[in-house]
């Protein structure tokens, strides 16, 4: 296993708003994750249309305090999903209020789906990918996982590694799912690094993710530069180990990122645990 380095996760709680996203980008120094860039991708999940208060998607109200801190810097914006089996983007970019924000900030929403300039990117020592094929834009750009707070009922949980599997842009997804939805996971998350992760953890949900669980309520708003250790805490304040998750655990033994060794500023992690049903 590859000697991991120390990482800082900063966890924010507050009633839902701007200011908390800000208080946890602030704290991690967001703004050293995006030097050198000047495209920046927030990828959102909207694995299905419904609106962020049901636990299931991304709150625009996260996305649109990125946006705020991004202005700040010389870098064009985009809020970036693609169609999943069940969902259309397009029609999930309107339905949860996530179009209307981002045009009051001149901000584009793109299904990356529709985009034809791809490129395919090799898979050193993959789980079970040789390759995977992504719109160059991807590629050329800072990602931002915008995640949510929930479980999943394949992978446990779906937080800001598992939010990366909706940059594949096929609509069709069942082919990766046969091939293990973990081991995918993984393989996508060793060729494509987020600069930053954010979970919206306004509201999560519990019981049976990504879709039809329990909304809860948990006010709180994670940020870190690494995914594996920011959703290692994520799971933590879940109730769950993350060394029993498997993409997680797969990630921290191939140096992908850390599930130990981490920095938790703000809130302290047995003061916001909230122990979450599993689907």
């Amino acid at each position: 296993m590859t000697e991991q380095k120390s990482s800082q996760v900063a966890i924010v709680k507050g009633e839902r708003g701007h200011e908390p996203v800000f208080k946890a980008l602030d704290l991690i120094d967001y703004k050293t994750a995006l030097d050198g860039y000047s495209k920046v991708l927030i990828k959102v999940n909207f694995i299905t249309d419904k609106t962020w208060d049901t636990g299931a998607t991304t709150d625009p109200i996260v996305v649109e305090a990125i946006i705020e801190k991004l202005k700040a810097l010389p870098v064009t914006i985009f809020v970036v999903e693609s169609d999943a089996t069940i969902t259309n983007a397009d029609k999930a970019f309107v339905k949860t209020g996530m179009k209307d924000m981002c045009q009051s900030h001149d901000v584009e929403c793109i299904n990356l789906r529709h985009l034809k300039d791809k490129v395919q990117l090799k898979v050193p020592d993959g789980e079970t990918l040789g390759s995977i094929t992504v719109p160059r834009l991807v590629t050329e750009s800072a990602i931002i996982s915008a995640a949510k707070l929930k479980t999943h009922a394949n992978t446990i949980v779906t937080l800001g590694m598992k939010n990366l599997f909706g940059l594949l842009p096929e609509k069709f997804k069942a082919k990766y799912h046969s091939r293990g939805i973990s081991n995918v996971v993984v393989d996508i998350n060793s060729v494509i690094k987020p600069v930053l992760t954010v979970i919206d953890g306004f509201v999560g949900m519990e019981g049976n993710g990504p879709i039809n669980g329990t909304p809860v309520k948990m006010d709180l708003i994670f940020t870190g530069k690494d995914v594996v250790a920011t959703d290692a805490t994520a799971c933590r304040v879940m109730g769950m180990n993350p060394y029993q998750i498997k993409h997680i655990r797969r990630a921290h033994e191939k140096g992908i990122g850390t599930i130990e060794n981490i920095d938790v500023l703000g809130e302290k992690i047995e003061n916001v645990t909230r122990p979450f049903k599993r689907a």
